[in-house]
């Protein structure tokens, strides 16, 4: 299978580029930018000797806090080149979550943007950073950050301590074409090339190390799940610090020699006139997206006539939901997918030429060189086809482990290399799976992962807040949303919209509370756990009173 052939993105792209030089390989319509593989090519090398210019070194890690902007996919193809470890910083995270990630990743580098509409991000790295007001570009020596060195800022702008995109370019007239080659030819295919941050119900971000192997094998069965080819057009309306962005989506583009079309931030009605203008064949996203899309098709009218394949994953998905977007969006060979970050991401897929209805009601059976077994949660035994169990995938995909965390790997991944997904589902005798149901703890958000945990540590700061329990409620829209059960200190009040105040600016707006309950007490276990359980039943029967009236 090709598909398992090891090789470093380096000579995968490079490779692309010499059978498709002149074909387009990124385009931003609003920005009038459109980047041959040639173009991109030069555009990345140069960038990448720029930063052996400032001192990054082959396995230095190199974080990118941005939207989807053209400079993230320089970077992300850059960092494969020079032998770096990219770290993709979710753009919504806010000053705290910022503050966690940035001390876990051991980044010698960042690169940034300036911020979106709803966050400053130059502001927030200030604050964590107050050094940088003091140094040099590239002498950064920041109490909370040791290892981090240089900031780059996306533009021209000029910041104290930081370098400008146009900087690092112009540092990189110094080194040579040779020296870069030199430096991709010590890369080995099982280097990890990108670390993604994950997280158990209980625990904080883990962070997931994947490998120029992992991710290129996978990214390549992904397009042949597809049926991509170099004449496809690809609307990129996933988050590149998602693994669906990243490599579903770039490196699987890439891949082939597609073209990759993103958008910047999702909005359904960009997303549309992106795909109308550039005529694009293929689209993913999770289920709230898709349906979003929807909604916007019946208020306006848009030419989406061309697309043709695409990837929906991230949550459960409904079987009418897949049919709608082959019927209203011409998606005739859309497939669906499960993964998780631990498996670069994809485990199974349905394939483009399988049935409609093996599409809509299935995620697809194990890609070529993966394996899958469901297992008894109890004893750990293999079951029998149409089963319920445990899911359990072993192959090429899987990851190296957990960065600095030898514990959460082994009790991740056993010692026959199965990783152990914590999720239930069925195989049937074709190999066939469906996910019956997610880690009862875990809360998704229009595929955003919401751990209760966090939510329900950050609550208990508020000086007014004596205990916090968090569930997440369906929602026909973003799949699920979060509710929270709060116990106040006694002889005190607090309201809805308080709680959500004290949220705004401090974690992520998916993860701050849809709907709020004050309660005195909480159901427990004989030995006083919480069981919540309960509490889901609870809020089911709030919100059906609440939808009845």
């Amino acid at each position: 299978m090709s598909h398992l052939n090891k090789i470093t993105i380096a000579q995968l792209f490079d490779d692309i580029v010499a059978q498709y030089p002149d074909h387009e390989a990124l385009v931003y319509p609003a920005a009038g930018l459109r980047y041959s593989y040639k173009e991109l090519q030069a555009a990345c090398n140069q960038f990448a000797k720029g930063l052996m210019k400032l001192g990054v070194k082959k396995g230095d890690h190199l974080a990118v806090w941005a939207t989807n902007v053209p400079e993230w996919v320089i970077t992300q193809f850059a960092c494969a080149k020079l032998g770096a470890v990219l770290i993709a910083l979710n753009y919504s995270f806010e000053v705290l979550e910022l503050e966690y990630q940035l001390q876990q990743s051991d980044a010698v580098t960042l690169v940034m943007m300036e911020g979106t509409t709803d966050s400053n991000f130059r502001s927030m790295i200030y604050e964590l950073a107050p050094e940088l007001n003091e140094c040099k570009a590239g002498e950064l020596a920041a109490n909370r950050f040791p290892l981090l060195r240089n900031v780059i800022m996306i533009g021209g702008k000029k910041h104290p301590g930081m370098f400008t995109w146009g900087d690092v370019l112009k540092a990189g007239e110094s080194i040579s074409d040779q020296a870069l080659a030199e430096r991709s030819a010590t890369i080995d295919p099982d280097d990890p090339v990108v670390m993604v941050f994950t997280s158990g119900t209980t625990s904080r971000p883990k962070r997931v190390m994947l490998t120029h192997y992992n991710i290129i094998a996978n990214a390549m069965a992904q397009a042949d799940c597809m049926n991509l080819t170099p004449q496809d057009r690809m609307c990129i309306a996933m988050p590149f610090f998602h693994c669906m962005g990243a490599i579903s989506s770039n490196l699987c583009c890439v891949s082939v020699g597609a073209t990759m079309v993103p958008v910047e931030t999702f909005d359904p009605d960009i997303v549309l006139r992106t795909v109308e203008k550039e005529r694009c064949t293929a689209l993913h996203g999770v289920p709230s997206m898709f349906i979003m899309e929807l909604e916007q098709l019946e208020k306006e009218n848009y030419d989406i006539s061309s697309l043709r394949t695409g990837i929906i994953a991230g949550d459960m998905c409904s079987p009418d939901l897949i049919k709608k977007i082959v019927d209203v969006m011409h998606m005739r060979d859309i497939i669906t997918s499960y993964g998780q970050s631990e498996a670069s991401p994809c485990i199974t897929s349905t394939r483009f030429d399988d049935p409609l209805e093996i599409r809509a009601s299935t995620v697809g059976k194990a890609l070529p060189g993966v394996e899958v077994k469901i297992i008894d949660t109890k004893t750990g035994e293999t079951l029998p086809p149409g089963s319920q169990g445990e899911i359990c995938a072993r192959g090429y995909n899987i990851t190296k482990g957990y960065y600095k965390m030898p514990e959460a790997t082994a009790n991740k991944i056993d010692s026959e290399g199965w990783v152990h997904t914590r999720d239930l589902g069925t195989m049937d005798e074709d190999g066939y799976c469906k996910i019956t149901c997610r880690i009862k703890e875990l809360i998704i958000y229009r595929g955003e992962h919401i751990y209760p945990i966090e939510v329900e540590n950050f609550l208990r700061t508020h000086p007014l807040i004596k205990d916090a329990q968090v569930v997440g409620v369906p929602s026909e829209k973003y799949g699920q949303e979060v509710m929270a059960f709060i116990r106040v200190n006694e002889e005190h009040t607090l309201t809805a919209e308080e709680v959500r105040n004290f949220c705004k600016g401090k974690i992520a707006s998916w993860k701050i509370p849809r709907h709020i309950i004050f309660v005195n007490e909480y159901p427990t276990t004989t030995s006083g756990k919480v069981q919540k359980s309960k509490l889901r039943e609870m809020a089911k029967k709030m919100l059906d009173r609440q939808g009845s009236h």
